[in-house]
Order: C-alpha cells, then sequence, then structure tokens
C-alpha cells in the first residue's frame, strides 16, 4: 500500500494539493496510479482541498488517528506542526500512520507553496 499524507495551510486549493502530490510522487519515480489512499491529521478533517483532491484522483482520503500520529517518526520537524497537530510533521506522520505498521517514508516531505506531501509504504511491500 503506497499512501501519501498531505499536510496545509487553511484554505488551499484542489489545485495546490495535486500538484504536491504530484512533485513528490516525480520525486520517487512514480505516477498517481501507484498510489492507495490520502491521508491527512484528524486536524485537516474538514479541509475542502484535501477531500476534493481525493474524489479528482478517486482515492479514499483516511483520516489518521490521533494516537497513532503521536506514535510515527517523520523525518522532518515543524514547531508550528507540532503545537496544532500533535506530531512534527502531518503530512509524514499521516503517510505512516495510514500505510501501516512497519511503514516507511520513501523520503522527506515534498513542500510546495502551502501544501506538503510525504509517501509511506507498507512494512509488507517491496
Amino acid at each position: 500500500m503506497m499512501v501519501a499524507g498531505i499536510g496545509s495551510r487553511k484554505g488551499v486549493s484542489v489545485e495546490e494539493v495535486l500538484a504536491a502530490i504530484e512533485t513528490a510522487l516525480e520525486a520517487h519515480g512514480l505516477a498517481m496510479t501507484a498510489l492507495s489512499a490520502l491521508a491527512t491529521a484528524p486536524l485537516k478533517k474538514d479541509e475542502a482541498a484535501i477531500s476534493a483532491a481525493g474524489r479528482a484522483l478517486n482515492l479514499p482520503v483516511v483520516i489518521a488517528e490521533d494516537r497513532v500520529l503521536q506514535q510515527a517518526s517523520p523525518r522532518s520537524r515543524c514547531d508550528l506542526s507540532q503545537s496544532r497537530a500533535g506530531t512534527p510533521s502531518v503530512s509524514e506522520a499521516s503517510a505512516l500512520a495510514v500505510a501501516g505498521a512497519g511503514a516507511r517514508l520513501l523520503g522527506p516531505r515534498t513542500v510546495v507553496g502551502p501544501v506538503t506531501c510525504a509517501i509511506a509504504i507498507s512494512g509488507d511491500a517491496p
């Protein structure tokens, strides 16, 4: 399972979210079709652009559980994310949490304007 974790400022556009996902995937030589789901934190559950991106890509948007987010080990650190979401990186922690036990990041999050995207792969994937 491959998951794109999404973090953003409030009020971003669906185009900005899609651009961040595409940029993150391209950095790893992957196509949109490689994704199984989008993920984000409970803090972002009402962010319309993230839901719209899921619909545009025909992918589920999974809201990671707070306790699982806090157990994830993201590579990047953002003090604002830590204070608001309880994790140093919403995108990385969300991707890891939703990809499941043993998941790993393909690299650090990608930042495209007001949106961050991190790609995680499940622990049972080759």
